[in-house]
């Protein structure tokens, strides 16, 4: 598997990435994930629709949890043709109740606890830690990228502006 460093650092710290370097214009590459129900969840079943991926280390961070509320509020005016998925590795139990007490609901939040597969499959998985690094992704109805922010501090926000600038171009 691929391994690229001097990409992402946390705390200030360089981490190493897993994983291809994707580009805009790239296949979105299909992943398996887990929803808070248990059930697998194939990112190639959301194929015809524009989707947000936002890669999160931990919910129970204050950049993710901001992240993920910000993501959520954005939802109410992008339609029924956009989904909005925030992949962790957070258990599908923590995720669910970090749901319920934030109030989200327009988000869904996904596992990668299992094997990894969006962080390896994405470029995203840090080595060190197990977790994946805070990017965003948009992928048009046909499953090309069309946005990719690898958040270069994990400390950092995303540029949501951008984001949702190439999802108004994709509804």
């Amino acid at each position: 598997m691929e391994e690229r460093s001097g990409i992402v650092t946390m705390r200030g710290n360089p981490v190493t990435l897993v994983g291809p370097e994707l580009k805009v214009g790239d296949a979105a590459p299909d992943f398996t994930v887990i929803a808070n129900d248990l059930s697998q969840v194939r990112f190639s079943s959301f194929r015809g629709k524009v989707c947000i991926v936002s890669s999160v280390p931990s919910l129970d961070t204050p950049i993710c949890d901001t992240q993920t509320r910000r993501f959520n509020e954005a939802a109410a005016n992008l339609g029924p043709n956009v989904e909005i998925l925030t992949i962790s590795m957070d258990l599908p139990f923590a995720q669910a109740r970090w749901c319920g007490a934030a109030g989200v609901e327009r988000v869904r939040t996904l596992s990668d606890h299992r094997d990894a597969s969006f962080g390896t499959s994405f470029g995203v998985l840090i080595k060190e830690f197990r977790l994946n690094a805070r990017a965003v992704f948009v992928v048009d109805k046909e499953g090309r990228l069309r946005h990719v922010q690898i958040v270069p501090e994990i400390a950092q926000e995303p540029d949501y502006d951008a984001v949702l600038d190439a999802v108004g171009k994709l509804v």
